[in-house]
């Protein structure tokens, strides 16, 4: 597939993935919401790819929704394109991003600038989120007459916690990157020199590990991070640990060890 709105290149293990639409700062579209699952279907499919980088072109990572193009299309009764009316949230109809992002290969958002609106809620659900000393968040929602979407109001307090949630979603305001670091809501704050090495940094060291597992783990933390059913948790937890008895990577991983050597999962993977 030939992308019109983002770039997609593989480096080593991981997958990079750069929004493109730098003269607006990556404003959000429904065309670069296909692309964007597109590229990360790809990347799943692809056995070289242990984990996946998204990051922004230019001096943003994402201005949210373009206002023009998506709000003002909408307003004028005409949908944006790629039956965002059908979907979930404003997402093409086509496009489950919540389960796409939750049973993906492991996700890392490397925010190199502003990240507003959309530009943040389509990178909560992700596993890791690393920004640069630039890097400015808001959940803008209230500021334009609507509320926030992409199950946010539920990944947002699972990161920060009740109060800071409510804070940012109710005030609209901008978080420099320390204060949404030191609030819970990103990993790493870095120089920008620093951003993409950093994440990288962390994509290698995922993809040194058994795809198959690191997506039971992530199906784990995401059934089981808020629940209260304590028991339905350790059936859950069971129910994967003897299926992962079963698979050539525990059994490399134990023959690895024994023999005092680095196991090697994708020979051993499906």
């Amino acid at each position: 597939m030939a992308y019109e709105q983002i770039i997609y290149e593989k480096r080593g293990n991981a997958a990079l993935i750069t929004l493109s639409r730098p003269d607006k700062l990556n404003a959000w579209t429904p065309h670069m919401a296909g692309e964007l699952a597109h590229a990360i279907e790809a990347a799943n499919a692809d056995r070289d790819i242990g984990a996946i980088i998204m990051t922004g072109a230019g001096r943003g990572f994402c201005a949210g929704a373009d206002v023009d193009a998506v709000f003002k299309t909408r307003v004028d009764g005409k949908d944006p394109g790629e039956n965002t009316a059908g979907g979930s949230g404003g997402m093409p109809a086509h496009v489950d991003w919540i389960e796409l992002a939750r049973a993906s290969k492991p996700l890392i958002a490397a925010v190199n600038g502003v990240a507003v609106g959309i530009g943040v809620t389509m990178v909560l659900p992700f596993d890791i989120i690393v920004a640069a000393e630039e890097a400015k968040f808001g959940l803008v929602f209230v500021k334009m007459g609507i509320v926030p979407e992409l199950a946010s109001s539920h990944f947002l307090v699972s990161r920060m916690g009740w109060g800071q949630a409510s804070e940012m979603m109710l005030t609209g305001r901008l978080y420099p990157a320390t204060e949404a670091h030191a609030k819970g809501l990103c990993e790493y704050v870095v120089p920008q020199a620093e951003l993409l090495p950093k994440a990288f940094e962390l994509a290698n060291l995922i993809a040194e590990n058994p795809s198959r597992q690191l997506r039971m783990t992530k199906a784990l933390l995401t059934q089981n991070a808020c629940t209260t059913d304590l028991n339905r948790a350790q059936k859950l937890e069971t129910d994967a640990l003897q299926e992962c008895w079963t698979t050539p990577e525990h059994h490399e991983a134990i023959d690895a060890f024994l023999n005092k050597r680095k196991p090697d999962f994708k020979k051993v993977s499906a």
